[in-house]
């Protein structure tokens, strides 16, 4: 359990005098399986959490075992409600004093009980961002969140890796959305919704008028219907054979985007369906060498061949200057043939 998670969990259970475990899963975004073992978690670090089932029953806390809330701001239970969130990504958001005086206030009212374990900040370090991430160097969040909160329009400048070069574009955001440690802006680009990384906003200003968000969309369903778009649409499947030892490396870069065949399984290699949004994408397959073999589609086959041939000869070795000397004594001979 992440500490923002633990924080927000204890909140919903401080303010409420029961829930069920399908209203806990849906106020913090997460599934019922993570839910149950959040809460046997709490139950396992002593805190008085406990469960009554039946049609009156749900989730409970002993009264005044939980978090003090008022002596919270709303502006403190307003940050502590962000969850997910890094150390490192909330600073990126913003270095709130909220947040600190927040987590002191916390900290202070501890228990006789609690006081006898260590701190959960000293214990639990949540560090999201994928491995090898190389540092941004666009739009920070906390630049941009202001004008996100006042509610404006934003005119961007956005270096799309798709386009030769940055697009001027006027955008209607729905706020700033944290993924696997990359931060991007959503928002409504001509009414169609958009996803902008941080790292490729090379300049913004704000348009003096509102933003103009379509009725009843929030940020959470506009970052879930992208997410899920991105997921699942696709203009090409391609079917491989990838060997056991690569599997599992093939999922964690592709994800929900690589589907098994548990049907066709052997002790070598497994088949597998991986969706491409363009053909050009196939070249993600390249770094898998021969421990992938992509059986179709014959563009994909085509295409993959091309690049690898393309990348033979950018890496062939120089021929030796002899070798050159040879070969142009040859090619001259041939031209030119003495007559005898």
């Amino acid at each position: 359990m992440t500490p923002d998670r633990f924080f927000a969990l204890m909140l919903l259970l401080e303010s409420r005098d029961g829930a069920t475990t399908q209203e806990l899963a849906s106020a913090l975004g997460v599934s019922l399986r993570t839910i149950t073992r959040d809460l046997n978690w709490l139950r396992d670090a002593g805190l008085p959490v406990t469960a009554h089932r039946g049609r009156l029953g749900g989730v409970t806390m002993l009264p005044g075992s939980g978090l003090d809330l008022t002596r919270l701001t709303a502006d403190e239970r307003d940050h502590l409600s962000l969850i997910g969130l890094d150390e490192k990504q909330r600073a990126e958001l913003d270095p709130s004093v909220e947040s600190r005086r927040a987590l002191a206030k916390i900290a202070a009212k501890q228990s006789r009980r609690d006081q006898e374990l260590l701190p959960l900040t000293d214990v639990v370090h949540v560090d999201s961002r994928p491995w090898l991430q190389t540092s941004a160097s666009g739009t920070t969040p906390a630049s941009l969140i202001g004008s996100v909160r006042r509610g404006r329009r934003l005119r961007i400048e956005y270096d799309s890796s798709r386009e030769s070069g940055p697009r001027d574009l006027v955008v209607d955001p729905y706020g700033l959305f944290a993924k696997a440690g990359v931060w991007y802006l959503i928002a409504d680009c001509a009414r169609v919704p958009r996803m902008y990384r941080l790292e490729r906003i090379t300049t913004w200003k704000e348009v003096d008028q509102p933003r103009r968000i379509r009725e009843n969309q929030t940020l959470g369903t506009v970052a879930a219907a992208l997410v899920d778009q991105w997921a699942h649409n696709h203009a090409i499947e391609v079917s491989a054979t990838i060997d056991q030892s690569q599997i599992e490396r093939a999922e964690r870069i592709f994800g929900p985007r690589l589907v098994r065949d548990d049907r066709e399984e052997s002790a070598t290699g497994r088949k597998v369906t991986i969706r491409f949004l363009h053909l050009e994408d196939v070249r993600a397959l390249l770094p898998f060498g021969d421990a992938i073999t992509v059986h179709g589609p014959k563009e994909a086959r085509a295409h993959l061949r091309a690049l690898a041939t393309s990348l033979a000869r950018h890496y062939a070795p120089s021929p030796s200057p002899d070798h050159q000397h040879l070969a142009s004594r040859t090619a001259g001979e041939i031209l030119a043939p003495s007559s005898r």
